[in-house]
């Protein structure tokens, strides 16, 4: 299918590793420039030498930290400048779950941990959101994408479920604002979702259980997967990717203010 984005220029915020380098990946295999943006300068150098030999396209590091709306407007000022322009902006600059004193028990929450979680995510994402629009409103076209989380969903994680929540709210209040120029806004809920730190992790959790590496994903991922023990796993980053590059592209134009979930099925809820 032609998705129509050769010749498109994208930031990826968090495209040094994980969702957002998976979903930059995909991007560039499509015939899209990328500039990928995160806090750590050898990871991300190293993302986009890996990113570019891939796939032959352009590939730009720019180190910047989305809570600082300095360094975000300094970012984007220099993916437009070095790559001609902003189409598509994919917000995923934050790590998964939250911070460990802002996730548990509401008496041990930590007030400075769990703003600051909230100030990465949902208003790192409305900083980078606004910066790059005056580009989109020039091109009369563009694609903000929104990786969230379904902690949204779930109660129990304090942090995650509140700066998940708001990033789906900011998706349609932005949709609303911006449709009439020519811009579309997204956004995905992955579940679990297999990454460069999927192996040590389950590890970890084999260490824990007792059991061989290879038995914990099934073990702990079967009982809420609709397709059953002997194909029950992980959605990969790849998979995340594939849906966010579709919500990119000129196929997705009736898809604007929504929230697409992918956890491979998992879950019983019905949301209408």
């Amino acid at each position: 299918m032609e998705l129509g984005l050769s010749g498109k220029n994208a930031i990826v915020t968090g495209g040094s590793l994980g969702i957002g380098k998976a979903i930059a990946l995909e991007l560039a295999r499509e015939g899209v420039n990328v500039a990928i943006a995160a806090r750590s300068k050898g990871p991300l150098e190293a993302a986009a030498h890996e990113l570019a030999t891939a796939t032959g396209r352009r590939i730009i590091p720019i180190v910047a930290d989305v809570t600082s709306k300095a360094q975000v407007d300094g970012m984007v000022a220099q993916a437009a400048a070095q790559l001609g322009g902003v189409h598509i902006l994919v917000n995923s600059g934050s790590p998964p779950g939250g911070s460990a004193t802002a996730t548990g028990p509401i008496e041990t929450v930590v007030d400075e941990d769990l703003l600051h979680d909230f100030n990465v995510k949902y208003v790192g994402a409305l900083r980078c959101a606004r910066a790059v629009l005056p580009h989109m409103k020039e091109h009369r076209w563009g694609r903000i994408i929104n990786i969230s989380g379904t902690n949204a969903r779930n109660a129990g994680n304090l942090s995650g479920g509140a700066r998940n929540t708001s990033l789906v709210h900011l998706t349609k209040t932005l949709a609303v604002q911006v449709g009439r120029f020519g811009i579309t806004v997204n956004c995905i809920h992955p579940g679990t979702t297999r990454t460069e730190r999927t192996p040590r992790l389950l590890a970890a959790r084999a260490k824990e259980l007792g059991i061989a590496a290879d038995e914990v994903e099934s073990r702990d991922f079967a009982a809420d997967s609709p397709r059953g023990n002997a194909i029950c796993r992980m959605v990969d980053a790849a998979e995340i990717a594939y849906l966010a590059v579709f919500l990119a592209s000129d196929k997705a134009w009736a898809v604007s203010g929504e929230l697409v979930v992918a956890t491979g099925g998992a879950g019983r809820s019905v949301y209408y």
